[in-house]
């Protein structure tokens, strides 16, 4: 009888101990947000970008903005005019080209301190700002017209960039709805490539290419996008 109640009580203990919850959870339970928050991965920092606008009212186009990465090939641009809906489109720009741009806004310390404008009663030639970005740091700069040489090379550039994607833009809705146009948008590439204004003539041989393989363009068209990518890939 003893021996049964002995067993009994045994049996009983551990019985309630298989259905007690364990005294000591994990410890991640004990962890509170901000320890989990101080342990997790922190991303790695955006590289600093450069970004570009101008605004020239009555012209075309009336609005440019263009943004670069240094640590990406990937960029942004918005051309359109001030009424039309705002929106940016991706578009490419090679690391040669945009570690240049990068050493040129160095030379003007990022834009800090800078005054660019000319300060002359001269004609109303668009409101440009250059925008230095990293993390919280920001740096612009605005002016209508410049002589300090290194703000005209990185204004070159950023307004070659918007013109090679303008004609990029024209070549492609030609391609779309006017086919008998294509050789007109053509002929305004070249005249932009004779000038040396694309900074960046490579990136139009895919559209050169397309143009000149089909046989629905003019002759004329097909021959002149044959030539100019011709051209192009000789240069480069």
């Amino acid at each position: 009888m003893r021996t049964s109640l002995i067993r009994s009580f045994l049996f009983t203990c551990l019985l309630s101990l298989a259905c007690t919850p364990a005294i000591f959870p994990r410890t991640e339970a004990f962890s509170s947000p901000v320890a989990r928050e101080l342990t997790a991965p922190t991303p790695a920092s955006a590289g600093p970008k450069l970004t570009f606008r101008r605004v020239f009212k009555s012209s075309t186009p009336e609005f440019i903005e263009i943004s670069v990465r240094e640590d990406s090939d990937d960029a942004s641009y918005e051309i359109r005019q001030l009424d039309d809906d705002p929106g940016s489109a991706k578009f490419q720009v090679s690391p040669a080209l945009r570690a240049k741009m990068f050493a040129l806004a160095q030379q003007l310390n990022h834009f800090q301190q800078q005054d660019l404008d000319v300060h002359r009663k001269i004609a109303n030639l668009g409101e440009k700002t250059f925008r230095w970005e990293q993390g919280p740091e920001t740096h612009e700069v605005k002016f209508n017209y410049t002589l300090n040489s290194t703000a005209s090379q990185l204004l070159q550039i950023f307004e070659g960039l918007a013109r090679q994607q303008e004609l990029l833009m024209l070549l492609e809705r030609r391609m779309k709805y006017d086919r008998l146009g294509i050789n007109d948008a053509l002929l305004q590439f070249e005249i932009e490539l004779n000038r040396k204004l694309l900074p960046e003539p490579e990136r139009a041989l895919p559209t050169l290419d397309q143009i000149a393989g089909d046989a629905r363009f003019v002759d004329i068209g097909r021959q002149r996008a044959r030539n100019l990518a011709e051209r192009i890939r000789h240069q480069s």
